[in-house]
């Protein structure tokens, strides 16, 4: 079993000043309106604003019959609600299929299994992979462990129905960005302690993982770029309560505390230079590393928070979304 790690000491007198944004993502980053800060009480303003967005249909995600598009009700975690997958298969391809288990983003109080499918759905379709997108309760109506146990539970039933979605179960990977990072490392991390199902990787793109907030990277950047010091204090105060930053949080609930990372699939662990997880992210694939297992890790020099969502024609944003294809190639063997 799993267990929890000592909360590190704050590094503030070691702190330097912030890295230099890359031009390009600065000057997309001046044309945004975000917040000066993300607070609590703004939760249900920002969720408006997403639900007054044009939503993503069924037939924008089947890309004109490349994809055959349902969404499903399955069972939830012992006691709770049924959860919701959304369920995009290549329509012409001869299965089993490698599959996508997609774990969206949102800070764990935003968002749904329709956000940030794109770029996801771009590699499906190149090589022909079936993505299993999961909708998981947001905090913080839904503190931990409804997120990531409603996270594991839709990955046990895709693991148990891979046959009828045309899915390898020998062959799913694990995918997150942000909050969705987190979840998808404490996912891998549950799989492993559970006797759960095996995966043959877990990409982690800006994973959200510490909840103590308190890394020279998190100093650095505070007021600063997208998904600050505050707004991570946000977030996981949503999702942890009173426990944030305690002795007592649960590394499925912040992987970052796992005690023990050996025995995990091969790991992807991306993130800017210039954000706030920067630290807790390098120093996650090193621990992967220490433990035996394998990462490949990239640091995007100038990098915000999620800079290739918000700047997708800069040339860092192609250089990084070009390293994931490349490690997906070589963990699926294609």
């Amino acid at each position: 079993m799993t267990t929890t790690s000592e909360p590190s000491v704050p590094q503030s007198d070691r702190v330097g000043p912030p890295p230099p944004f890359d031009a390009e993502l600065a000057a997309a980053l001046e044309m945004m309106q975000l917040p000066p800060a993300f607070l609590p009480e703004m939760i249900p303003q920002m969720r408006e604003h997403l639900r007054q967005a044009p939503a993503v249909s069924n037939e924008q995600l089947g890309r004109g019959g490349a994809f055959d598009v349902e969404e499903r009700l399955v069972p939830g975690p012992a006691g709770a609600p049924d959860i919701s997958l959304l369920i995009c298969r290549p329509a012409a391809a001869a299965t089993p299929l490698a599959a996508l288990y997609v774990i969206h983003g949102g800070g764990m109080i935003l968002g749904d299994n329709r956000t940030g499918l794109d770029d996801l759905l771009d590699v499906a379709q190149e090589f022909q992979l079936v993505v299993v997108s999961v909708e998981y309760r947001l905090a913080p109506e839904n503190p931990h462990p409804a997120p990531v146990e409603d996270c594991y539970a839709g990955l046990v039933w895709t693991a148990e129905h891979a046959e009828e979605l045309g899915v390898d179960r020998e062959r799913v990977l694990v995918v997150g960005a942000s909050a969705g990072g987190g979840l998808a490392a404490a996912v891998a991390l549950m799989a492993r302690d559970r006797g759960g199902p095996a995966l043959i990787g877990q990409m982690l793109i800006c994973p959200m993982l510490d909840d103590r907030n308190d890394t020279p990277s998190s100093i650095q950047m505070a007021g600063r770029g997208v998904w600050d010091r505050t707004a991570n204090e946000t977030g996981w105060t949503a999702l942890l309560g009173e426990l944030r930053g305690g002795p007592d949080v649960s590394p499925y609930a912040a992987p970052a505390r796992a005690a023990d990372l050996s025995g995990l699939p091969p790991a992807f662990v991306d993130v800017g230079s210039a954000e706030t997880f920067r630290d807790e992210d390098v120093t996650y694939a090193s621990r992967i590393w220490q433990a035996g297992g394998q990462a490949e890790l990239h640091v995007w020099p100038g990098g915000y928070h999620g800079f290739d969502g918000f700047a997708p024609q800069a040339a860092i944003s192609q250089d990084a979304k070009n390293a994931r294809t490349r490690w997906l190639r070589r963990v699926l063997g294609g």
